[in-house]
């Protein structure tokens, strides 16, 4: 049995059709679905972090927000793009969120993803070391943060304050919260570092790097990149691997007039250059829910990983977004052997 959560981007603006016109609704309704998917038994709910959009931006008061409003469901974010962090102010707001979820926290981290704003993360006051790039300054916060929440000694103590010359670690810490750190991986290259790292994998429905072969197929070899590097460095638990698609299952009207156009020009991989690289996208699992039982039980990426985050069009609404999340749990999982 797969885990199968939800994966919202949290969009809001006011114009015909939206359901969701205001960053209120965007948050009070995520609040409310994630609720209404814990009910159908839905495994986790998640939020992906942008800036300088009309998005989700802030997690952890939405993660604290849901945590008090479920008990059970996964709540996690799919991903945090680093660069943007204060490392140790992290540390704080996840162990506070992960205590009041009772443990339920999966954080995806990473480098982000193209973004709106030019260098974004600048105006947060973060950028390189000189003579480092992006990557670097999200791989040493991503460092810093995974100390900070393990309990290592980050900061000088006071000795008239704190009576020790140990460094100080942050506080609180969650227990267990290490282990339930993801990275987001767009190659096989940094699958290959999460693994020796020991980090679980997360991997969406965009890789920025194509040889040619299917999507699934592409993501499954990077799968397997990531435990071969994860066993060779030996790390003493089991990770976890997450895969992104779009489903949306026709069994209405309304899923017809929504999506019924979407089947046949999303049905298959895009091919496209993203930030100067030749990239793949993952096709959209459309139509009958039969028929896209059939197509998931044969997608390499989504059998081998043990979880499965579906994508939501969030600007249709709590009510439509639950239906679609209740006929992939009760009709397209057990078809596919998900469930």
């Amino acid at each position: 049995m797969k885990k199968i959560g939800f994966l919202s981007f949290g969009h809001y603006q006011d114009v015909r059709g939206s359901l969701v016109p205001t960053a209120q609704e965007a948050l009070v309704q995520a609040v409310e679905l994630a609720v209404a998917a814990e009910e159908l038994g839905v495994d986790g709910a998640y939020m992906r972090v942008h800036h300088f959009a009309p998005q989700y931006s802030a997690p952890f008061p939405l993660l604290a927000a849901m945590a008090a409003r479920t008990r059970t469901i996964e709540l996690g974010t799919g991903v945090i793009d680093m660069r943007y962090e204060n490392p140790l102010y992290m540390a704080e707001e996840a162990a506070v969120t992960d205590l009041i979820s009772n443990r339920r926290l999966q954080l995806g981290i990473s480098r982000g993803s193209p973004e709106t704003a030019l260098e974004g993360s600048r105006a947060f006051g973060y950028q390189p070391e000189e003579g480092g790039t992006d990557a670097d300054l999200a791989r040493d916060k991503a460092a810093l943060f995974r100390r900070a929440i393990a309990g290592h000694g980050i900061a000088e103590p006071n000795p008239r304050m704190s009576g020790s010359t140990a460094r100080l670690p942050v506080d609180p810490l969650s227990p267990g919260l290490p282990e339930r750190i993801w990275w987001g991986s767009g190659t096989r290259a940094t699958a290959q570092w999460a693994g020796e790292q020991g980090m679980n994998l997360m991997s969406s429905t965009l890789l920025t790097e194509d040889t040619g072969v299917p999507f699934d197929e592409l993501q499954a070899e990077q799968i397997d990149i990531f435990r071969k590097a994860w066993a060779d460095a030996g790390h003493g638990w089991t990770p976890r691997v997450s895969v992104s698609r779009s489903i949306l299952p026709i069994v209405s009207e309304a899923d017809e007039y929504y999506f019924g156009i979407q089947a046949q020009r999303e049905s298959r991989d895009q091919v496209g250059i993203l930030d100067g690289a030749r990239s793949r996208f993952g096709r959209s699992y459309i139509g009958a829910p039969d028929v896209i039982a059939e197509q998931l039980a044969a997608d390499a990426a989504v059998q081998s990983a043990d979880t499965l985050l579906v994508t939501i069009p969030n600007q249709l609404g709590v009510d439509f977004n639950a239906a679609l999340l209740g006929n992939i749990v009760s009709l397209v999982g057990p078809a596919a052997g998900l469930r």
